[in-house]
């Protein structure tokens, strides 16, 4: 170990992993179950990165609770199917240059790395079972056990877990939700171009990035200035 640790926390949906074709789908058919209009695809996608039951309330702000509530639940299943069905890794590719980035990062005696996600638990477990990465990540943030992104609570977490401080942490997503987290939790925020929210959106990011090549220069002008 060269020095302090330092944590670089990734969110999921739209940034390691395309997983839009999965989340309209799953989306589609609770709505259908429910015999509600669907939301539009981009609608749909604008909620990504929420934890479900905020997600509802975003998309069907005037639908009482308790059919959110059942409309969660729906999406809950059918996203379930979807992935018995067709398998994890082919509903959500991994975004090119994921896998390769993720084990340089992976490499670096002093980086640890996270996740912090509107998944849950089972199905961020069955994806990086799906992409062989269940090793990798040290610290894992799910919409289990937090309360929806922007809150920082899961960064705040992921910071106790590994024992780094704000200085030396990253969150890396696509969503204004996650830049507003960051900024929430007073780390840097690394923002990606390819996701579900266009880079305007990103006003609260440091950077943003268009590339995962990009990243290894982006972490090292960060640690640089926050030495």
């Amino acid at each position: 170990m060269n020095g302090p640790l330092r944590l670089v926390l990734f969110d999921v949906d739209g940034t390691l992993v395309d997983s839009q074709a999965s989340i309209v789908n799953a989306m589609t058919a609770a709505f259908d179950l429910a015999r509600l209009a669907v939301p539009s695809r981009a609608d749909i996608l604008s909620i990504v990165g929420l934890s479900l039951d905020r997600a509802m309330a975003e998309l069907v702000p005037d639908v009482a609770e308790d059919s959110r509530a059942r409309l969660v639940q729906n999406y809950k299943d059918a996203y379930h199917d979807l992935r018995l069905a067709g398998g994890a890794d082919h509903g959500s590719p991994l975004y090119p240059g994921a896998r390769e980035m993720i084990a340089h990062l992976d490499a670096q005696p002093d980086t640890l790395l996270g996740v912090a996600t509107g998944k849950s638990l089972r199905g961020l477990t069955a994806l990086l079972e799906a992409h062989n990465l269940e090793s990798v990540f040290v610290t894992r943030q799910v919409a289990d056990h937090h309360p929806s992104k922007p809150h920082p609570s899961m960064i705040l977490t992921a910071m106790a877990e590994t024992g780094t401080d704000r200085v030396r942490t990253v969150m890396i997503g696509d969503t204004s939700f996650d830049m507003d987290m960051a900024q929430a939790a007073g780390v840097a925020g690394v923002g990606v171009s390819w996701g579900y929210h266009m880079p305007d959106r990103l006003g609260a990011a440091q950077q943003v990035i268009d590339g995962f090549d990009q990243l290894p220069n982006t972490l090292d002008t960060i640690w640089k200035a926050n030495a």
